[in-house]
């Protein structure tokens, strides 16, 4: 079993229970356990920033499954979920996005796949939810999510309820 992280947002629909029944959704993938998740934080749209806020959280998963078997499935979850992706198309609006953040302390390079997620140590809307569900966690090559998150602004997000 290998421990995972994975990111989620959403910011279109009602976002913060998409977000909240995607982590829900990640504990019946098979062979796979959740570990914690955190709180659901709102952000400031990143990239084209002429959209609605985001509902951000991460979720912390036990996983017997390879990291590619993953990523499908979190791609099913989007599916599931009313997620279309368009080829060329980023940082736009969207119903869920499920990024697969860190597996164990791989690296992984390949078509499609990229762990640790490579701005993972630049985006707070991702390392600080991060360090709320995994405190320990380490990012391959850059080092720990707590001395990330040390030069990061919390004010850029917002606790939800």
């Amino acid at each position: 079993m290998t421990r995972a992280a994975v990111g989620l947002g959403a910011n279109l629909g009602d976002a913060a229970a998409s977000v909240r029944a995607a982590v829900q959704a990640l504990a019946t993938l098979p062979r796979t356990q959740l570990i914690a998740a955190s709180r659901l934080y709102r952000s400031a749209a990143w990239g084209v920033t002429a959209q609605p806020d985001f509902v951000n959280a991460v979720a912390v998963i036990e996983t017997g499954l390879a990291p590619r078997e993953l990523l499908d499935a979190l791609l099913a979850i989007e599916r599931r979920f009313g997620r279309t992706r368009v080829a060329g198309e980023r940082w736009g609006p969207r119903t869920l996005d499920l990024d697969l953040l860190l597996f164990g302390e791989e690296t992984i390079d390949a078509p499609g796949l990229q762990v640790p997620h490579p701005r993972l140590h630049e985006r707070a809307f991702a390392l600080l939810p991060l360090l709320e569900a995994w405190p320990g966690a380490d990012i391959p090559g850059i080092g720990p999510v707590a001395s990330c998150a040390a030069a990061m602004a919390a004010g850029a997000l917002d606790p939800l309820p």
